[in-house]
């Protein structure tokens, strides 16, 4: 039942035009434009090296967060978590479905912006087990706050809502613009943001070939524990 709903989830999200336009269009687009052209300094070295570990971050965020809040908060409006709910699949393994939607997803996401960035001239180094565990806290940091707000705000202020901290943190998230670019005191804030953890681990991995980043580690690990668990305690099915 759980892979049977995992592979509904998975077509519906890729069947809707507002969802590959977060999760596959806007990422690629930032990628190619910001690659080619010298909008932002991103300082010494090929920028798609700089930019490949953002936007790769993005894309978590994108299908963990924004994407999968919108979709979430809607189907509790119209009911279709209710009646889901009251079918023989259990709400925990509905949710675990969703979850494995967004995983696959973000393989097909990560598989994407990787051939791109290649063809753009992108040397990737580093350990791929580290890549992994970033990515898979990413998506369990982002995917509870992304279920928290789904669950407890109606559905157009969640829309409203994630759209926002999507574009916020495009911007403030280290994804494009470097965080040193932004005064001491705003970038110790910004550090700590899970966008800001995710895009910093994964640029030291790959651009700079640095060892298991586990600061950042850390951090994504507090935002998964408190993002699940508050999703967990306020998730509300109606």
């Amino acid at each position: 039942m759980i892979g049977a709903q995992t592979a509904l989830e998975t077509r519906m999200l890729l069947r809707n035009g507002e969802q590959l336009l977060l999760t596959i269009v806007i990422p690629t687009v930032l990628l190619v434009l910001f690659s080619a052209v010298p909008i932002i300094d991103t300082g010494a070295g090929k920028r798609v090296d700089f930019l490949a570990p953002g936007l790769l971050a993005l894309a978590v965020m994108s299908t963990a967060f924004t994407g999968q809040a919108i979709a979430t908060g809607f189907e509790r409006r119209y009911g279709v978590l209710k009646r889901l709910g009251a079918s023989p699949l259990p709400r925990w393994a509905l949710m675990t479905a969703k979850t494995g939607s967004v995983l696959v997803t973000e393989v097909l996401q990560v598989v994407l912006l990787s051939v791109i960035a290649l063809a753009l001239g992108w040397s990737p180094h580093g350990n791929p087990v580290a890549v992994v565990l970033l990515l898979v806290l990413g998506t369990a940091g982002f995917s509870g706050l992304g279920l928290l707000m789904a669950g407890t705000l109606r559905a157009e202020a969640t829309l409203a809502a994630a759209n926002l901290v999507f574009l916020l943190l495009l911007v403030g998230g280290g994804v494009i613009v470097p965080l040193d670019k932004f005064p001491a005191g705003v970038r110790s804030a910004l550090d700590l943001l899970p966008i800001s953890a995710l895009s910093d681990g994964l640029r030291g991995v790959l651009q700079h070939g640095a060892g298991t980043p586990w600061s950042d580690l850390a951090i994504l690990a507090v935002w998964a524990v408190l993002g699940l668990g508050a999703a967990a305690r306020f998730f509300r099915w109606e």
